[in-house]
């Protein structure tokens, strides 16, 4: 178990963290947090949910490139140039729609995700040098999945990782390149992710 995720009898998954790797995954989900954001309204209070609830989103991309790759645009992609301006018009006109109906879902959901985590976190208790094991209903395993690729999506907008030409290079990374550590982040965060994925298959 220790540094990989192993399925639960009846459902949901378990891992072995120690202070170091707790600390590590509290502190980035944090990150996340920050920089998703509060909620529309969070600064007034919660004084009218209803309202809330139906707050229209952004229609403009985040400035922010990690945002960018958390939050992309609903048409088009890398690699799908729009043919005419008339149709990357068209596209912007039909992505910042989306977006304004979306994203403040996807922002709130991501959110949740990320507290999932830290609260799940906070909940362990290690005993001296041993590590705390970690156990994940299933509907918490969903949530870890889901703040794991967020993770990993924004430490790979950092890093600049692309495609998988991208990640084969970290690997050759000298000890003394400042990226190391964000490196070693990612990867780790992926072997995580994909034990994680692993666990909850039937």
């Amino acid at each position: 178990m220790p540094g990989h995720f192993e399925p639960l009898p009846g459902g949901g998954a378990a891992v072995a963290l120690d202070d170091v790797e707790i600390s590590i995954i509290r502190s980035l989900a944090v990150q996340l947090l920050e920089l998703i954001g509060p909620g529309p309204g969070a600064a007034d209070g919660p004084e009218d949910p209803l309202a809330e609830l139906f707050a229209e989103g952004p229609s403009e991309p985040p400035a922010d490139p990690v945002l960018r790759r958390l939050f992309p645009d609903a048409y088009g992609g890398p690699g799908d140039a729009p043919a005419s301006p008339e149709e990357a018009e068209e596209r912007r006109a039909h992505s910042a729609e989306f977006r304004r109906f979306t994203e403040n879902d996807l922002r709130a959901g991501k959110r949740e995700n990320a507290l999932a985590v830290i609260r799940s976190l906070d909940a362990l208790t290690p005993v001296g040098d041993e590590a705390a094991v970690l156990e994940l209903s299933p509907e918490k395993s969903r949530q870890w999945l889901g703040a794991l690729n967020d993770l990993r999506l924004a430490i790979g907008s950092r890093l600049e990782v692309a495609d998988e030409d991208d990640a084969d290079e970290l690997y050759q990374l000298p000890d003394e390149d400042p990226r190391k550590p964000m490196v070693m982040a990612y990867l780790w965060l992926g072997g995580l992710q994909e034990t994680l994925v692993t666990s909850l298959m039937p």
